[in-house]
């Protein structure tokens, strides 16, 4: 039997970059992965999602090629190459993933992993015992799926996943969406683009109800003026599905309606992958379908960690790849401080852009916290008017007392790179002051970042 420092039950990104920095760190590796190496989020999710939502980019901007001056005389497109070109992006760096394995000695074992024991695993392929395994650690980076629709099971046709959502043939004439969160409103951006006519329902009062009031309310209209139909305070009753397509029964506080499309994406949350893993039998603790873990990410049994969707919020992948980094480098014994949460940023990659590190202006309300709040449009800022793309504002919110970053929000061209900076600064504790002071180079959209603190104190200039 061999025997292994570590072993990692999933290749997402989570537990691939765990497996490769547990390697740099000594340990004798290996990953346990029953599909695809880089999970879903490389292969079914934030790789080739974005390369479609790129597609879709290119097409909005060559619609508006007039504005610049460039005579186009007509805008087609070729569905089947769009979507090739999304699993070309996500097959290169599945292969990426498996040459990093062969530079660090990461072994790949292939199947799905499922405990005997707290130091041993077995890996069953096509419902086969394929290995049995020691090891004096274990991480579970089984990653999640997407919650179906009560009573209605992914029929992988007319109900659809996300995976699927990316994999279809030509794009319907109709599509509802349930669910207004990243997922949902990226595929109802990319699909109205190219012609559905797309339905957006949400249960709560904003799509993506995370991020902040003042941003959701410029997206919602953006999105609405390219055709997308928005019914938020909504909740589906009754999804119907027949032959010729789906129907969707909706309440709100204005009454009901109803909803009749040729397919319906659900996207209205995910669970943890532990079912099969044998978790059970070693008696790791889990609460509503996810592991329970501590700040260091063990779980109830000392030698078994868990990182990623497996438990829970907030489910992005450079999360779950800051939580393998870190769970391995305390197994090694290394100094590192906890992962801070409130820094981590939210994207979401529709057009235009949304981002956000840290709370929102309503977060502060609710803690009665006294800060103070800048905005700066971006029609005011000169790279983005010739950029076209003068869509949007930062908004960023700064304690009153001290002046210190608690919040950062960004819509618009570049939102998701944007944030970064906004990032650093909130983990650095910068103050108002600091951003302020830090010359930006003009002209930049980040100019943008830079007159919104000045402006939270009634010194922006260019507005």
């Amino acid at each position: 039997m061999v025997e292994y420092d570590l072993i990692v039950i999933g290749s997402g990104p989570g537990g691939y970059e765990a497996a490769i920095r547990a390697a740099q760190l000594g340990m004798h590796t290996a990953v346990v992965e029953r599909d695809r190496l880089g999970g879903v989020c490389l292969n079914w999710g934030c790789i080739p999602s974005k390369a479609l939502l790129r597609s879709a980019e290119l097409a909005n901007t060559i619609r508006h090629a007039g504005e610049f001056g460039l005579n186009v005389q007509r805008m087609d497109f070729d569905f089947p190459a769009i979507i090739k070109r999304s699993r070309e992006a996500a097959d290169r760096l599945s292969k990426g993933v498996a040459y990093l394995f062969r530079k660090n000695k990461v072994e790949h074992l292939q199947g799905t992993g499922r405990f005997l024991g707290e130091t041993t695993l077995e890996v069953v392929r096509d419902e086969k015992a394929a290995g049995t395994y020691k090891a004096k650690r274990f991480l579970v980076a089984t990653g999640g799926r997407p919650k179906a629709f009560p009573g209605v099971p992914f029929d992988q046709k007319r109900v659809l996943t996300s995976k699927e959502a990316m994999l279809l043939e030509s794009p319907p004439k109709r599509m509802l969406i349930i669910g207004a969160g990243a997922v949902g409103v990226e595929f109802a951006y990319f699909y109205s683009t190219f012609g559905t006519r797309v339905a957006l329902v949400e249960m709560m009062p904003t799509i993506l109800p995370l991020e902040d009031i003042e941003v959701t309310k410029l997206l919602s209209a953006s999105l609405s003026k390219s055709g997308i139909e928005i019914f938020v305070e909504s909740k589906v009753e009754r999804l119907e599905v027949r032959a010729d397509g789906v129907s969707a029964a909706l309440t709100n506080r204005d009454g009901s309606s109803s909803v009749d499309a040729d397919v319906v994406l659900v996207a209205v949350g995910a669970q943890g992958n532990i079912e099969g893993t044998g978790l059970e039998t070693i008696g790791v603790e889990t609460d509503k379908g996810f592991v329970k873990v501590d700040d260091h990410y063990r779980t109830s049994v000392p030698n078994v960690c868990a990182i990623g969707d497996v438990i829970g919020a907030p489910m992005l992948a450079h999360a779950a790849s800051a939580e393998g980094i870190a769970a391995v480098e305390w197994m090694a014994g290394k100094e590192r401080p906890v992962i801070d949460y409130d820094t981590v940023p939210s994207c979401t990659y529709c057009i235009p852009q949304v981002a956000r590190v840290g709370i929102t202006e309503q977060d502060a309300l609710k803690q009665g916290l006294a800060v103070k709040v800048g905005r700066f449009p971006l029609r005011a800022n000169g790279k983005a008017l010739v950029l076209g793309e003068a869509e949007g504002m930062v908004k960023l919110i700064f304690g009153a007392k001290y002046g210190e970053l608690l919040g950062a929000h960004i819509i618009g061209p570049e939102a998701t790179e944007l944030i970064a900076e906004l990032g650093l600064a909130k983990s650095l504790e910068a103050t108002a002051d600091a951003i302020h002071h830090t010359i930006h180079a003009h002209p930049t959209i980040s100019e943008a970042v830079m007159e919104a603190a000045a402006q939270a104190y009634g010194e922006a200039i260019n507005i």
